[in-house]
Formats: structure tokens, sequence, C-alpha cells
């Protein structure tokens, strides 16, 4: 089963088993009251999540020395989960369902989405090349922006863009 990173655990603060959370999801709603996490094959519940404070506390956890055993760990969720607790709006995507799309324009493949790279202006698909693509780069950048993403079809795994192949061209 495929997990999705959430969080990333920081220092105990307060006395009760709080701590300093890192978010690496945009979507902050996940960690209500109640929802399960894991670590390793550790199981957390939260208890509560402040995120003006950026402060998690987790059922069972309750003094700083059983939060300074955590600190510097990955929370971690399944995909399905995820899903079921986040709502996307229109044209929005979860990462996980964005990598491993095939990159296409005007009918030619330019490549497979192997990671997505956050940048203050924008996301940037970084994409492995198509072998078939001879004398060009391994891999480039296209950022996932209106402007170059023409279509996505999620559940046929393929992305439809304008200007990639200048780009390509271009790295």
């Amino acid at each position: 089963m495929q997990k999705v990173n959430v969080a990333k655990l920081g220092r105990a603060v307060g006395l009760k088993g709080e701590m300093k959370i890192y978010l690496l999801s945009d979507f902050p709603e996940q960690l209500k009251n109640g929802a399960k996490f894991s670590i390793n094959d550790k199981e957390l519940v939260v208890e509560y999540f402040d995120l003006k404070r950026d402060v998690i506390k987790f059922v069972g956890i309750n003094s700083p020395e059983e939060a300074k055993k955590l600190t510097n760990k990955i929370l971690t969720t399944t995909i399905e989960e995820t899903k079921n607790s986040c709502e996307l709006k229109e044209n929005e995507y979860f990462w996980f369902d964005v990598i491993g799309c095939e990159v296409f324009e005007d009918g030619k493949k330019l490549g497979i989405i192997k990671d997505i790279y956050r940048y203050p202006q924008s996301d940037y698909l970084f994409i492995l090349t198509n072998k078939d693509l001879k004398d060009k780069p391994k891999s480039f950048l296209i950022p996932f922006i209106d402007k170059f993403i023409k279509d996505v079809d999620i559940e046929a795994k393929k992305i439809e863009v304008v200007g990639g192949q200048d780009i390509l061209d271009a790295s």
C-alpha cells in the first residue's frame, strides 16, 4: 500500500506532549481530531491540531519525553485516505495522481512525469524525456500553469501541453 507524506514532526513544545509540525501537504484539513496517521508501522491518532501555531498533539503522547521520540519523523497516510479526507477544487490534482502521467504535445509523446518541484512562482513538472526523442536532454521542466497545460486527464494518465517541445529544445 502506497503511503503519502503529510507532515514532518518537529520538537516537543509544552508539557503535555504537543509538537511542532511542518506540513508537507496542501491539505491541513487532513489533520482533524481523530484522524489516523502512521510513522513507520506505528499508528498515531490526532488529539488536536492548531494550524495557527503549527502544533499537534496525539492521543497517548502525554509528555515532552514521549513527544521527543517522534521528532523528525514523517507522518504518513494512504492515498485512499487522502482522497477521502481532502476536497479538490476544479483544476486541482493530487501530486501522486499527476506523477506517472505521460506528457503529449500535438499527439507527440514528450515524456513521463517523474516528480513535481515546488518553487515560489509555481509548481514545475519534472519530465523524463521520451527515449524516442534522440539527441534531446534526458529530462526537462515545464511550469504547471495554464499557459503550458492544455488538458489533464488523470484517468488516462495523460497531460497535453503547449510549448513543451520548445522548452525541451531549449533545455
